[in-house]
């Protein structure tokens, strides 16, 4: 009896891998016959698991059904999916805390010593920094059906400025930053590719028409929207050093970096502050000329002054 349910937990997760079974090649991983490989198959059934058989192969694959069964998970895919959901019960996605932290509880409830032990080690070196604006399950759900659909996404769209515009796209992918959700998609009114913060998004349902995707943009076209698009200010600043020195020193989701030369390096990057954008050059160490824009100036000015009147009396 032992034997046959170890068999059965080692058979589960085979099918539970994203692939095609044969008979035989089940069989072989089993140590069993095809026989029995499809009387085991028979009793996963009994217990709910959705086994569908493949046509012209007479093999086996897990299927989706009407309710989930239990999943069978190996270590490290328990340790991923245990801080996956230790990051959802912070999280960006709205309305996914409760349902987070319940699953957590159910998982840490049998997870073995030697595995609690990891989660709880990464959790303790690990800093969770400050969470951006929120985004609807429903909307995520929406704008993720509609990219991989390739179907047309038609929503209301609040800028920066707090006004709103009606947009019409071919969404291509969403960026999770860590702090806000994107996606990324070509803009058929303005004809060129747009990078729209997901929780400024009001998706008008029904989708439209399917569509055929286009180029990937590149993966600095990504970067610069999610750094660069979507803020009150945008600036474009010429640092006077090379573009890996630079890049070391700013991260994608900050900045974008594109070389000019061997030693001056063009930086796009955005905020919803002048100062914050200040701040973010006077930290790079290194010397600059502002080109855009020219209030970036005077507020690099007035933050130099008034730093430096903190410290005339020390």
């Amino acid at each position: 009896m032992i034997e046959t349910s170890a068999r059965l937990l080692k058979l589960l997760s085979l099918l539970q891998q994203p692939k095609e079974w044969s008979g035989a090649a089940l069989a072989g991983e089993l140590g069993v016959g095809v026989r029995t490989v499809r009387r085991d198959v028979d009793k996963l059934r009994n217990l709910g698991y959705p086994v569908d058989a493949v046509p012209g192969v007479a093999g086996y694959r897990l299927g989706a059904g009407a309710a989930l069964p239990p999943l069978l998970l190996d270590d490290e895919e328990a340790v991923a999916v245990a801080v996956g959901l230790r990051a959802a019960a912070q999280g960006t996605v709205a309305g996914t805390e409760e349902a987070s932290v319940r699953a957590l509880t159910k998982l840490e409830q049998v997870l073995p010593s030697r595995l609690r032990y990891r989660i709880e080690l990464l959790q303790q070196i690990t800093v969770t920094p400050a969470s951006g604006p929120s985004v609807q399950p429903d909307v995520l759900l929406a704008v993720a059906a509609a990219s991989r659909d390739h179907q047309r996404l038609r929503f209301d769209y609040c800028n920066h400025d707090g006004t709103a515009t009606a947009r019409t796209t071919e969404p291509h992918r969403l960026v999770h930053t860590g702090r806000r959700w994107y996606l990324v998609a070509w803009d058929v009114d303005r004809d060129d590719w747009r990078t729209f913060r997901v929780d400024r998004i009001a998706p008008r349902i029904p989708t439209g028409p399917r569509f055929t995707p286009r180029e990937v943009p590149e993966l600095a076209t990504t970067n610069r929207g999610v750094a660069y698009g979507g803020y009150r200010y945008r600036a474009r600043v010429v640092v006077h050093a090379p573009a890996a020195e630079v890049a070391d020193r700013y991260g994608p989701n900050v900045a974008s970096v594109t070389p000019i030369d061997e030693a001056t390096t063009l930086v796009e990057t955005g905020a919803n502050s002048l100062d914050q954008v200040a701040l973010y050059l006077g930290i790079l160490g290194l010397p600059f000329e502002v080109q855009d824009p020219p209030e970036l100036v005077h507020a690099i000015r007035e933050l130099t002054t008034r730093l430096s009147a903190s410290i005339a009396g020390a």
